[in-house]
Parts: C-alpha cells; structure tokens; sequence
C-alpha cells in the first residue's frame, strides 16, 4: 500500500489512463447489475480483473447487486453502482464469498464490501471505509476478514505476499491462504509488486501493517507502511486500544456536514506513515522513570500526533487521545494514580514557554513540559521570534 502522497499521485495517473481508454468498471452487464472486475488499469494491464468461480454466474451477480444497492453506509449514503465493482465473488473454504469495491460519492470515500450468503440470498457481512478520498481499487492488497484468521485479495500487480515470519503466503485467484493474525497487534506484510507503467522498475518492498483481526468495522485495518517505520512504532501496543475512542487512532471523530459521525472511520484514523520518535525517560505515576514517546501519522486529512508512556516495570502503555499535528503539541494522558498534561515542541533556542503561574512542573526540559492534569481549564504559551501559539488542557 502505498503512502498518501503516493497514493493521490497513482490516483491521478489512473484516473488519467481511464480518461485515456475510455474505461470505467467492466461493461458487459446488464445496466442494473454491479460491473465485474474493475477496469482500473496500470498501461495495458488490468489491476481488478474479474475473479472467483462465481465471477460469471449471472445470478450470483444478481443477487449481489441486490445486496449492496440494499446496504447503507453509516450515514445512509448509499453506493454508486456504476462505478463500484465486484472484485471477487467465489467459494472460500467451502462458503460463498463476494467482495465489493464500493464508491459512496457522498462521503467522498470507498468502502470495502465483504459479502456472504444465507441460502439464495447475499448480505454484506463487513463494510470498512477507504477514507483516503482516492480510489480503494488502487490499492495492491486488500484485508479479508474469515473465522480462521485473514486473508488478502492480491491486485494483478502483486508477484508475492509476504507474511510476518518471510514466507510466501499461497493464492488462488488472487487470494492468499489464511494468516493467522492475532486480535490486537500489528502485523507487517510484504508485497513484491511486478514491473508496471506506473512502477517500470517494479517494487521489491512494499510494506503494509494490518492492525489486527480485532480492529472493529468500519475502521479498515490496513496502513502503509513503507519505510517499516510503523512496525517499530507498535511494537508492543494494543491496536484495539488505540482504536478505541480515547486512543491515538480513534479520538477525532469524523465529521460529515456540522455533525459527528460516530458510526464513521475516526478523522483521525491512520492511513500511513506511522513513526515514533522519543521525548526521553519521565517517572510518572510513582514509578521508576519510564519511556515517553511522540507517534505520528498521516490521516486522510491531515498529520496526527500522540504520547506513549511505556512504564519501566514492563506494564501496560498508557495512550493519549489524538492531537493535531501543530507548532505546541498538548496531550492528556491518563496515567494511573498521576494523570498529567503533556506539553511538547520541536527544540528552538529563540522560543520561550510559559505556564500559568504557580504550575507544578513534574518535567521540565527543553521541548518537553508535564504537569498534572489541571481540574480547570489552563493557557500555555510557546512565543517565536514572530509568532506565539497557545494550548489549553483540564476543564471539560
């Protein structure tokens, strides 16, 4: 999976080469049905084509279709068939499996169908949001959620996959065997993508992190990771907890017109570019003077930050919610016993932090403030040679 930035340039060149060929989903069908496959192609080669023993069966295809122009996204938009298309539809271990790359122009996003079958009648048995607003279909690996672990619907342009211990993960029409994925850790794939017009040199390391099998729809458990950045980051942390509402990943809620949207993948979920980077060691909580780290991330629409305190004795990491990526970064973190706000900026000889007087200052270093969480809401201040930023923590 490629990064954000990479992502919106390949979503350019493939929109381009459509435009240039005249191609949209797979023609052929009736104008009611879902298109099959997906003509999203890389020069001459098909990324999507149609795929799964029942990828001509008309009246699975039907019966699909039915299926998905039934299904609503969280905010009762529904998917635009014509250029949605079904990337798979076959027998999985015995069981009847569809998966659809659904576009939902009102949310300015793609959703992940995956489809199952209750006698003649389909259903959609997860739906996972692509926030990224470019195309899910250009995408090289994508998640599939069955009883005995993941698997992975590879794109044509995928040689190999593999998994986390370096071997091969077997496929059959272009989906992998399952992994057996724990619920609540990262996992790091690796992808060796063939030579392409948009790739003319191929790629040997395309890595991707999946989150876990416990990660909850509609957040999609796949992240870019190309530099393995990410992989060290999560090393030891709970993915469910930091999905979880007061964690990194799901602390921002979406917002779709002046509204929430709850039932929605966070704004602050992550898409690529996890990294890590340490303040140093702080003793918080009474204890040995334990790790505090600073990740970051890219969202769909903007870098994300937060804290992780990793106690000495070895004992659970405590997460901060999500912070916007600014000049003074503020976190609440809830550390047992001790909850504190933590201040932090990048290092600058000519800026000068301020706290409301009479503030305890459990840390104080340059870039780096804690102090104990306020019962009240307080201003702290970092002045530039041109500008001063202000951030408020405690209070409700």
């Amino acid at each position: 999976m490629a990064s954000v930035r990479r992502r919106g340039t390949a979503t350019a060149l493939l929109t381009l080469l459509l435009a240039a060929t005249g191609c949209g989903p797979v023609a052929g069908r009736q104008p009611a049905d879902l298109p099959v496959g997906y003509d999203s192609l890389d020069g001459p080669l098909t990324v999507w084509p149609a795929r799964g023993s029942l990828a001509g069966d008309t009246a699975a295809i039907a019966a699909i279709t039915r299926a998905v122009r039934d299904w609503r996204s969280p905010v009762d938009d529904r998917a635009h068939l014509p250029s949605s298309g079904i990337l798979f539809a076959g027998a999985v271990a015995g069981a009847p499996l569809a998966l659809v790359a659904a576009d939902v122009p009102g949310e300015s996003a793609s959703w992940l169908l995956q489809l199952g079958r209750d006698g003649d009648r389909w259903r959609v048995d997860h739906a996972t949001e692509y926030t990224d607003p470019g195309y899910l279909v250009y995408s090289d690996v994508l998640p599939v959620q069955v009883a005995d672990g993941r698997r992975y619907l590879l794109s044509a342009r995928v040689q190999r996959l593999l998994g986390p211990d370096g071997r091969e993960l077997p496929s059959t029409a272009g989906l992998t065997e399952p992994l057996a994925v724990p619920a609540c850790r990262a996992v790091e794939l690796t992808a060796t993508l063939r030579a392409t017009r948009s790739l003319p040199r191929g790629r040997a390391a395309d890595r991707v992190l999946d989150l876990g099998t416990g990660i909850a729809d509609p957040r999609y458990p796949l992240v870019g990771d190309e530099t393995g950045s990410g992989n060290r980051a999560l090393a030891g942390l709970d993915t469910c907890l930091l999905a979880g509402e007061e964690g990194p990943f799901g602390s921002i809620p979406r917002r779709i017109g002046d509204q929430n949207a709850p039932r929605s993948a966070p704004e602050s979920w992550p898409m690529a570019k996890i990294a890590v980077r340490s303040l140093g060691e702080v003793a918080l909580g009474g204890g040995e003077p334990g790790d505090l780290e600073q990740l970051t991330w890219e969202s769909a629409t903007d870098t994300m930050t937060a804290v992780v305190y990793r106690p000495a004795d070895g004992g659970t990491p405590v997460l901060s919610p999500a912070d916007r990526s600014t000049t003074l970064q503020a976190y609440q973190l809830p550390v047992p016993g001790q909850p504190v706000a933590v201040l932090s900026w990048r290092t600058n000889r000519d800026a000068s932090f301020a706290a409301p007087p009479g503030t305890t200052r459990l840390v104080d270093r340059p870039g780096l403030v804690v102090v104990p969480q306020p019962d009240r809401k307080q201003t702290f201040s970092l002045a530039g040679t041109e500008k001063t930023w202000y951030r408020s923590v405690g209070g409700r």
